[in-house]
C-alpha cells in the first residue's frame, strides 16, 4: 500500500548475475508491471526483470 492508500500488489524485480534481487517498482495491474519489465529488459533471452505478486499477508 502506498501513502495515498492505493493497493499496488505487482512488483517488478531485477535480479543480477550474482542472484541479488532489487525491487524496481510496484504496480496496480500485472499488465502494467509486465510492460515495465519488458521495456527494461534489454538482454534478450536472459531475463533480468521479473514480475511477482505481493502476498497481502506479508505486507
Amino acid at each position: 500500500m502506498t501513502d495515498n492508500g492505493a493497493v499496488l500488489p505487482w512488483l517488478v524485480i531485477r535480479q543480477d548475475e550474482g542472484g541479488n534481487r532489487y525491487r524496481v517498482g510496484r504496480y496496480a495491474t500485472r499488465a502494467e508491471a509486465e510492460r515495465v519489465a519488458e521495456r527494461l529488459d534489454t538482454r534478450g533471452n536472459q531475463r533480468l526483470y521479473v514480475v511477482e505478486k505481493v502476498d497481502r499477508a506479508a505486507t
